[in-house]
């Protein structure tokens, strides 16, 4: 597997034209351009926040700033396994013409998306202020880890899942119905607190229950997350990467074939 690393890492530079042309590529004619970055996943905070703040009432004060601190990287997440279902299947007279790491693709399309979310915190920090929550610095110093570890994650699925979309073409649907469940199953749009007790084991199989709940103590309750939560979270996205490599290494072979 190391090998299999070096590889993708001589390939960087097309990693870094993809994730170029993915970028500049997204909102190509349309007329307000990159400001879609900034309004899709607002206009889904919006929503959410009127439901669950106004509707349906939450205990927790300014609950607002709890949903954007967890829907952004939720957002991140979402938008990489939708797109990254079909990122190799679509690609496959590239893939049969020349020859590089396949990994590039998944790589490309997961780190295109991670830059989004990079842009969207623009929002998360503008509400931290506006809202007067504002920042711990020593808290802050945690976030890079956590968006480490949160792309290392979502890049493991996304490797798994485009890998099998090749062979079976229908999970590509089936991930996107998946995700309209995943949301409520991640404690997005209420804490983990409210969560009944017998229901809490559900909540801490999901991997991403670690990642979000490390977001909101660093934006949210401005304290370091504990050792525990980052450990978890690692753990999670370790063994996800694993496995993922592990299945897109051993299906690649035929990708050519398939496609």
């Amino acid at each position: 597997m190391g090998s299999r690393f070096k590889e993708i890492y001589a390939y960087r530079d097309m990693i870094g034209s993809l994730v170029q042309r993915e970028l500049r590529g997204k909102y190509k004619g349309s007329v307000l351009g990159f400001l879609w970055t900034f309004i899709n996943p607002l206009c889904q905070i919006i929503v959410y926040t009127i439901v669950f703040s106004i509707i349906v009432r939450s205990d927790l004060d300014k609950f607002y700033v709890y949903i954007i601190t967890g829907m952004i990287p939720w957002l991140f997440f979402d938008s990489s396994m939708r797109i990254g279902a079909g990122c190799v299947r679509y690609q496959g007279d590239m893939i049969k013409k020349i020859y590089f790491p396949r990994e590039v693709l998944p790589i490309a399309c997961v780190t295109a998306n991670f830059v989004n979310m990079l842009f969207c915190f623009v929002i998360v920090f503008l509400v931290l202020f506006v809202s007067g929550v504002g920042v711990s610095l020593r808290a802050l110093f945690s976030l890079p880890l956590v968006m480490l570890i949160e792309y290392i994650l979502v890049l493991g699925f996304t490797l798994l899942i485009s890998s099998i979309t090749v062979f079976f073409k229908d999970l590509e649907h089936i991930v996107t119905v998946v995700l309209m469940a995943w949301i409520y199953l991640t404690p997005i749009l209420y804490s983990i607190s409210s969560v009944p007790g017998k229901l809490v084991w559900i909540f801490k199989l999901n991997p991403l229950t670690y990642v979000i709940e490390a977001y909101h103590s660093i934006l949210y309750w401005q304290e370091v997350p504990t050792a525990t939560i980052i450990f978890r979270a690692a753990f999670c996205a370790a063994a996800i990467l694993i496995v993922g490599e592990m299945v897109f290494a051993k299906l690649d072979d035929y990708f050519a074939e398939e496609l």
